[in-house]
């Protein structure tokens, strides 16, 4: 674990070189003792994959102090303690005509797309970060059997909802934007939702399962087509 200056009121903590469910517990355990032990200064906190952005009051306190205070805060630091994530079942609309790319991966991994779809709802994926866009969580990890690479030509438009597999990453869209990521289904549930509280239905931590529903359930559950 490193802390390097990321601003004029920002630390940057270091837990690992690479994403995996240990990093990303330690830094949950860590999200929760710096609230606890800085809340007087603390901002914001930014979880991503193997680091933590730290936003401070510069008003309040100055490097020095924040940086002695974030050492003593996570000083034996116990991954293990923190709290398990929320467990969010999303429900997916699996097909070609909602996911372009669902018989061109099947192909690729020799596998029915059946199987792909039994295979990405089968397992609980960690958000390990939030990020590209207000809502766009990256879950991991993907079975290896259907990681499949970006398209080599991103869409310039991919439509809300859709959720889509990079390398040994799935994610949901939660607007319309560029992507180049490979398309299986659609999700009715909006990933980020201004007017809600809270704004988006998944948190760094939490698992997603997916589950499998059929066209007219989604289009019940208020998803477009």
């Amino acid at each position: 674990m490193r802390i390097e200056i990321a601003g004029q009121n920002a630390f940057i903590v270091y837990f690992g070189e690479q994403t995996s469910a240990e990093v990303s517990a330690q830094i949950q355990a860590a999200v929760a003792r710096i609230d606890a032990n800085l809340s007087d200064t603390l901002v914001d906190l930014v979880p991503s994959y193997a680091s933590l952005l730290v936003i401070f009051d510069i008003d309040g306190d100055d490097h020095f102090a924040v940086r002695r205070r974030l050492r003593a805060a996570l000083a034996d630091l116990d991954a293990g303690a923190a709290a398990e994530g929320e467990l969010v079942t999303l429900p997916v609309y699996y097909g070609s005509d909602v996911g372009p790319d669902l018989e061109t991966l099947a192909a690729r991994a020799n596998l029915t797309t059946r199987e792909v779809i039994d295979i990405h709802q089968s397992q609980e994926y960690r958000v390990y970060a939030i990020g590209f866009a207000p809502g766009f969580a990256y879950l991991g990890e993907v079975d290896e059997r259907i990681a499949a690479p970006r398209l080599k030509t991103p869409r310039q438009k991919v439509p809300r909802g859709a959720v889509a597999i990079a390398d040994r990453q799935t994610a949901v869209y939660p607007a319309e934007s560029p992507g180049g990521w490979n398309l299986i289904g659609r999700c009715p549930t909006r990933m980020f939702d201004p007017q809600r509280d809270p704004s988006m239905p998944v948190k760094v931590g939490d698992r997603v399962r997916f589950e499998a529903v059929e066209r007219q359930r989604y289009l019940d559950l208020g998803g477009d087509l």
